[in-house]
């Protein structure tokens, strides 16, 4: 790392916290500081939501798992399949009304519609698994960004938390949105750089594709992966994604708070389709990358030296110091420090969001600046306590940082479906939803326990369904919800199906771009 390269290090991380400053002068409520009045600017919420999406594990991850990882390829693109299909779902039944609710906690909806019981569970939910999450996110981010600025690693983690915590604290959801979108563009950035160089060491286009063995060039896996031993199975990923992925984009605090920070309901909307649109070729320029980078590894003995058989993610982070020069290696690495910290900046204001708002505040009536300073603090420490796990990952073994990633999967199936029948459904009530849940885990976690046959994307589906009908069959057993209750808070009462004619050419484009990006993944 040359002078110039900490130069733009230091400068990037001093222009975070400059803006944060100077985004939080209208703070004033809490609305300000959580959702930032409701009124940023839709293609800004819709390129941080996406940001997120992009995280530092990412950008590392995703081009090592292309070129070097065992059963790796580009079989990675089904991933992508569902999101489409999965944010019709969200644009219609979910976000819009959580818009006309004007809630800052996705779980406030759920007392509203059942009880305060329900509210808690699933807010406790995301609080534990977002917070663990997000702690093995900066530790993974920051190992590999310590060997490649040849920092001690507590220094990394303490960089990516500190720095984040300041300009979070300060700024609130603007500076995290705005954040994220200068971001995405160092991210966007350091992708094209990186492809060049890299096509630069392979020669041109017929080399580089040459050098990537054959069985790595199949995106399409056409297996169940249940009871076929498929890591990668077509119809896993795209059915069970469908249901995680609605779970994340429409339930996930992380995710909806932000949505909620748009200025009306019409931008909320604009910034999900432009995520529906954006995803799938922003993981084609990461497939991209994988291939070029995976040809200069071929052909680069360096290279192949400093990527150890244990440590594949030093892949690109090697490349970059190897091949880049002074100033766009310090860019790239900006690039991978950005990546880090938007995943925990949107952690951050959600976790402190659903902690104020779901448990602090209740049956407290707190002046306005108070809940605003409250509401800091709790950001802070959220920020400290997910630094401080982050030094203790090292010492929890990969199964168990795996089984963290999959109590996730164990739970959104059962989160989705709780939201889905309050919405949908003018039957179920609190007992029924709150039993149908319990259940939906129960099974989840025997599958886990006792199918292991079964891949883990089918839990997404599993959950789903078997909450649904746990819960319609308990709720039998008890008196139907309240009439006013129903016409309040479901979409039936408020007449939202009709709100959502005007976006039915959107919806049938969306299905169609599904079909494309299908297409393509399958001619691949």
């Amino acid at each position: 790392m040359s002078t110039a390269d900490w130069l733009i290090i230091i400068f990037y991380l001093a222009g975070m916290i400059l803006l944060s400053i100077y985004l939080s002068r209208k703070q004033k409520n809490q609305e300000d500081y959580y959702v930032g009045g409701r009124s940023l600017p839709w293609w800004a919420v819709g390129i941080s939501t996406m940001a997120t999406q992009t995280s530092a594990i990412s950008f590392i991850s995703i081009p090592a798992f292309v070129a070097l990882r065992e059963g790796g390829g580009l079989s990675w693109l089904q991933y992508e399949l569902a999101v489409p299909l999965a944010l019709i779902g969200v644009m219609a039944f979910l976000l819009p009304f959580f818009r006309k609710l004007k809630v800052i906690s996705v779980y406030e909806y759920l007392e509203y519609r059942f009880s305060p019981s329900v509210r808690y569970l699933m807010s406790a939910v995301f609080l534990i698994s977002r917070g663990l999450a997000t702690g093995v996110a900066v530790y993974a981010s920051a190992i590999v960004l310590s060997v490649c600025l040849g920092t001690a690693l507590w220094i990394t983690i303490l960089l990516i938390g500190i720095v984040t915590l300041i300009y979070d604290t300060i700024g609130g959801i603007k500076a995290v949105v705005y954040s994220d979108v200068i971001q995405m563009a160092i991210l966007l950035a350091g992708l094209f750089v990186s492809i060049f160089f890299a096509f630069q060491i392979a020669g041109d286009w017929q080399t580089l594709f040459k050098a990537m063995p054959a069985e790595r060039m199949r995106a399409f896996i056409p297996e169940t992966g249940l009871g076929d031993g498929s890591a990668m199975p077509f119809w896993a990923f795209l059915i069970g994604g469908i249901f995680l992925y609605m779970s994340y984009y429409g339930t996930d605090q992380s995710q909806v708070q932000r949505e909620l920070s748009a200025d009306s309901v019409e931008d909320t909307q604009h910034s999900l389709f432009f995520n529906a649109l954006a995803r799938f070729p922003l993981t084609l320029l990461y497939i991209l990358l994988g291939i070029a980078v995976g040809a200069a590894y071929i052909y680069s003995a360096d290279l192949q030296q400093a990527v150890p058989a244990e440590h594949l993610d030093y892949l690109i982070p090697q490349f970059v110091r190897l091949y880049l020069p002074a100033g766009l290696r310090g860019l790239l690495f900006a690039a991978i420090l950005a990546a880090a910290m938007s995943s925990l900046d949107s952690a951050l204001n959600s976790l402190s969001a659903s902690t104020m708002r779901d448990f602090v505040e209740k049956r407290r009536k707190l002046p306005a600046q108070k809940i605003v300073l409250y509401s800091k603090v709790t950001t802070v420490i959220w920020g400290v306590a997910i630094t401080v796990f982050a030094f203790f990952v090292s010492n929890i073994s990969q199964t168990v940082i795996e089984a963290i990633n999959k109590i996730g999967s164990a739970f959104y199936g059962p989160i989705l479906a709780s939201f889905l029948l309050g919405v949908l459904s003018k039957r179920v009530n609190a007992k029924g939803v709150f039993g149908g849940v319990l259940c939906g885990v129960a099974f989840n976690l025997l599958l886990w326990l006792f199918f292991k046959e079964v891949h883990w994307m089918w839990w997404n589906v599993s959950g789903t369904v078997v909450t649904v009908t746990a819960a319609y069959w308990l709720s039998i057993l008890e008196n139907k919800p309240d009439e006013e209750i129903i016409s309040r808070f479901t979409l039936a009462g408020q007449q939202m199906f009709k709100l959502q004619r005007k976006w039915l050419s959107t919806y049938l484009f969306m299905l169609i771009y599904f079909l494309i990006i299908l297409l393509v993944v399958i001619l691949i």
